[in-house]
Parts: C-alpha cells; structure tokens; sequence
C-alpha cells in the first residue's frame, strides 16, 4: 500500500504551508477509506491521525455530538470551563450551530489575541478545527432567510477564511460535505476557502485496495473469483471502496462465487443505489442489426465502436447530438448502439428537485460517479428539456442557467474524451443553447427522418416486429403506403393489426391482409407543419451530408432558415 498523500491531501498541505488558505471544503467521496501504509482510515481520522497528527488542539463538530476535541482535550476543557462556568456542562451549548460556532470562534480569538500580545504560550500553536456534514451547519439558500443563528453562522465561517490575521496563525478550518453546492453560495464561492473534492477511486486504487483485501480481511478472494484481481479492480471502478468491499463480502459470506455477470448486476444495483436513482444503467437487448435503413449513420457509429475498441481515444467525438421528428427511433438508435458497444451506458433521470441546491446536487453526485466509471456512455434524453438555458428559465430562480453552466463545462473538458461520450436526443434540437451543441461537446449532429423509400419503410416494418419479438417473416408483412409514417405510428399499426387478429374466431384471416386494411384506414398525424418543422431544424444542424435523404441535400442553407422562419411564424 502506498505510504504518500493522496493528491486532495497534498495539495491541502501544499496550500496551507505555503499561507495561500487557511479554509478548506471537502466534498464527493468523503464517507469513503483513505489508504495510509497498511492502513485503512476513514477521511475525519485520516485528517487527525495523518494530517494534522503534530497539532495542539483539533476541534471536531457536528450537530449530533457537539464539539468533540480529538487532541488538545485538555486544553480545550480548561478554556472551556473558564469560558462558560458552571454551564460548561450543558451539552446544549456545544451542539447547537449558533452556540458551538460562538464557542469556537471565541476559541480562536483567544488564541490569536495571545499571540498578539506576544504571549509565549501560544507561540507557534497549531489548531484545526473540523465541521462535519456542514450542509446543517451552513446550509443553501439566502444568509438573510436563514434566521439569526444560521446567518451568524455564515458570517463566522467567512471571517475564518477571510480574516489574514487566522491565514497566519496556524489555524485552519476544513468543511466536511458530500455535496459543495448543498452548502451556502457565500461559503463553496468565496474566494478565500479552497474547495477540494475527493475523488471516487479510479482502477489503480481499486487494485491496489483489492491487493490490501487479499493481504488483509479477504484471502479468499482470489480463490472465489471467476474475475482475475486486476480485470476485477477495472470492474469495481466507479464504487467507492466502502461500496466495494460491501459487493465483494456479500458474495463471499453466502457462499456465492463472483462470475462476471454477479458483479454486472451489484455494481450497476450499487451504483444506482448510491446516485439515489439519478442514473440508470442501459442494458439492452439489441444491436444496430435491429435499426432498419440508416446505413451512414450506423456504418459511422459501429466505426466509432471499433475506435472505442481499440483504444484510440483521441480519434473519437466528444458527443453526439441525435435530432429528428417524433417517432423518427432516437431513443432506440442509442439502446442498439450501447448493446455494441461493451462499455456502460447510463441515462440521466430526473436530477431536477425543487428544494434549493438539490439540482446542482444532483448534477455533482452524477458527474462524480461518471467521471469514476473509466468509460461510458451518457445518454440525455429530450436533452432539449433537461440542458437548461444561458440565460436561465422565467420563475426558476436562475436554476436552468446554472444547469447549463455546470453542463457545459463538464462536457467540455477533453481530458474525457473517449471516457465520457455525450449523446443528446431531442425533437428540438433549435432550443439547445448553441453553445451546447458546438464542436468540442457535441461534434457529431445526426439527423433522423420517417423512412424515404418502399425497401425502408419495409424494413422499418420488419424491424418493429423483431422489436416486439414477433414471429413474422417477410412474407407476413405488407408493403407500406407513402404517407410519412414513422416509425412509432407503424408500430402502432402493427400493433392495431395483432390486436384484430387475437380478437378474430377461426378461421382467421392472414396478418398480412388485416395489416393492410389497417394501414389504409390509419390516419397519417394531422400535425404536418410541426413535423416538417422538426424535420428541418435537424437538417439545419446536421453535421455531414451523408445522413441526409436525398431530397434535403441540395438544399443551402438560406433555403432551409427560409423555411424554418416561415413555419415559425406559422406555428
């Protein structure tokens, strides 16, 4: 096990020898192990056994236990007794915010004002001072609505940072929270405190941890494993180490080997669990061999799979933006490409919550377990509705704009290019901020339309019944009309069509004659403007020639805006 710093705790220690910050935030994987030599400790004892080990006083609180001082007890007994006399026993004062942060800050300033008056008992002393799950202690929202005790205590964390004469004194204060933004906006953005998030484990200290298990606790592991060490720390990558050693123990102590598809199923079921279901895994059933026609767009998305593959990370895109009409098979291209593809796909829920913070929350906790899966695939369906906006929404307190910005600069970052691949889908691809879907986040745009020919539409027909597992040959199936069906309305056909065939007495009637009655009774979505207008906004955004149908090909793109202003001013 390696005996060095992790790189949040070097650069914490870096940053306070050199007297560039005295206050520090803490956030992501912080109720996770942090390896010292052959040791495991938590992340509130690494700080006072490794840390902080040489100084004075360390002062712990949290709103359950109150003020707890790990060293220097005795120190902090004698001041407290002077301090508060006879009431030095009511826990009331140290476990409630505004008393115990009133405690401790009289603390400090009797430190610091010993050392200003030059005393030699307090030449050189070093305290710290550690605030656990401070989302409770100086929680979101404006400092004027929190009442008394919460802005007070607001003020009293700003002054810590703030204040030069504690940045050379000694004296640090560390914020404990899994989530930044769950803390005020005054404190995760002022630019005296430093905030450093701890990262999930990536494969190297995933393996490395495994080898300390086997060493350790679980010697039986290599034994009991259908998964080689090293492959195993690939596959545990995006848990935490706690979450890990939770996944393989579950097995062991049942009596259960750990074969590939076991550890599938818990980690995707871990992870699920720990993002509280803002993310779900994709596990699909189909390749691209199910999407009918749209032969240039899966001969470019099989080609990138091999990329993928082979390793060749700088030759990938950094995103896709997906966009077509209604019914045009968006969601469902993606749901074949990731069952080709042999890396995780997830797609993002609803990260959005009313209660103030939580969004941005919800992003962090995402983007933290994203960045920890090695690869994957994230998919963001009706992107459109989910992205949010520069300016921000009407009546949303900001809340859309700050979804955009938190967005656009995770997907910006090339350091993950090839590790985290983008894919909007979206009808309305024109209400994506341009900034979004430029080059750099979304390289590849690629339309989708209604299927233009008699093979397609065909095939498209076909297609839909291997879908629904349909034991149909081609000799069951009709030919489809010319009448812009897509490929939801002719599943829906198809399904019409099954439904009078089950209803039938015998003897029934071929499918193939009952599916076209129906489809010559179907009418076609009255909605036309709407769609040619959908139709067009993916045409405007495509990005190469060769996904386009021929009848939208010639057109320049004068022509097109020309067309889509019309039909804006109609619709």
């Amino acid at each position: 096990m390696t005996t060095t710093l992790p790189r949040w705790a070097a650069e914490l220690r870096d940053l306070f020898r050199s007297g560039s910050c005295a206050q520090f935030l803490l956030h992501g994987n912080i109720f996770d192990l942090v390896p010292q030599g052959a040791r495991m400790l938590s992340v509130k004892n690494f700080l006072d056994e490794v840390m902080f080990r040489g100084y004075d006083v360390v002062l712990h609180y949290d709103r359950s236990r109150g003020i707890r001082a790990v060293h220097g007890a005795e120190d902090w007994d004698q001041w407290l007794r002077q301090a508060l006399g006879d009431d030095a026993r009511n826990s009331s004062y140290l476990r409630e915010p505004g008393s115990a942060l009133e405690l401790i800050d009289r603390f400090l300033l009797r430190t610091l004002n010993l050392q200003a008056i030059q005393d030699a008992s307090a030449a050189g002393r070093k305290l710290a001072v550690i605030i656990d799950f401070a989302e409770f202690v100086v929680p979101r929202g404006e400092a004027v609505a929190l009442g008394g005790a919460f802005s007070a205590n607001v003020v009293k964390v700003l002054g810590w940072a703030n204040d030069p004469a504690v940045l050379h004194a000694n004296i640090v204060t560390v914020l404990l929270t899994e989530n930044l933004h769950d803390l005020n906006e005054l404190v995760f953005e002022n630019p005296h405190a430093v905030a450093l998030r701890i990262p999930l484990p990536d494969e190297a200290d995933m393996r490395e941890y495994l080898e300390a298990l086997v060493a350790g606790q679980l010697p039986e592991l290599p034994a009991r494993s259908d998964v080689p060490l090293e492959a195993l720390g690939r596959r545990l990558t995006g848990l935490s180490r706690v979450s890990a050693h939770r996944t393989l123990t579950l097995a062991l102590k049942n009596d259960a080997r750990i074969t590939p598809q076991w550890l599938t199923r818990m980690k995707k079921e871990a992870i699920e669990r720990e993002c509280q279901g803002l993310l779900e895994f994709v596990e699909s059933g189909f390749t691209l061999d199910h999407v009918a026609g749209l032969d240039p767009v899966r001969a470019w998305l099989r080609e990138d799979a091999e990329l993928l593959r082979r390793g060749a990370l700088h030759a990938l895109p950094m995103g896709y933006l997906i966009s077509g009409r209604i019914g045009t098979g968006k969601t469902f291209l993606v749901t074949c490409w990731a069952g080709e593809l042999g890396v995780p796909c997830v797609v993002f829920k609803n990260f959005r919550d009313r209660w103030v913070g939580a969004t941005e929350s919800n992003l962090e906790k995402i983007f933290a377990v994203l960045r920890a899966l090695g690869q994957v695939v994230v998919f963001v369906d009706e992107a459109d509705q989910a992205a949010g906006r520069r300016e921000g929404g009407e009546g949303d307190g900001g809340l859309s704009g700050r979804v955009y910005s938190m967005l656009a600069k995770e997907m910006s970052d090339t350091r993950n290019r090839g590790r985290i691949i983008w894919v909007f889908a979206t009808s309305r691809p024109d209400l994506l901020e341009v900034d979004l879907k430029r080059q750099g986040r979304l390289d590849v745009h690629i339309p989708l339309f209604p299927p233009q020919t008699a093979a397609e539409r065909r095939a498209l027909l076909g297609a839909v019944a291997r879908k629904l597992t349909l034991p149909l040959t081609d000799a069951d199936l009709p030919e489809v009309p010319d009448r812009g069906l897509g490929g939801n309305e002719i599943e829906g056909v198809l399904v019409r069509g099954l439904r009078i065939w089950e209803l039938s007495v015998e003897p029934r009637r071929p499918l193939k004659e009952i599916l076209r009655e129906v489809f010559a009774e179907v009418r076609p979505s009255a909605h036309t403007r709407k769609l040619e207008f959908m139709d067009l906004v993916a045409v405007k955004e495509c990005t190469d020639q060769r996904f386009l149908p021929p009848q939208f090909r010639d057109l320049t793109a004068d022509e097109v805006e020309s067309r889509i202003d019309e039909l804006r001013r109609f619709l």
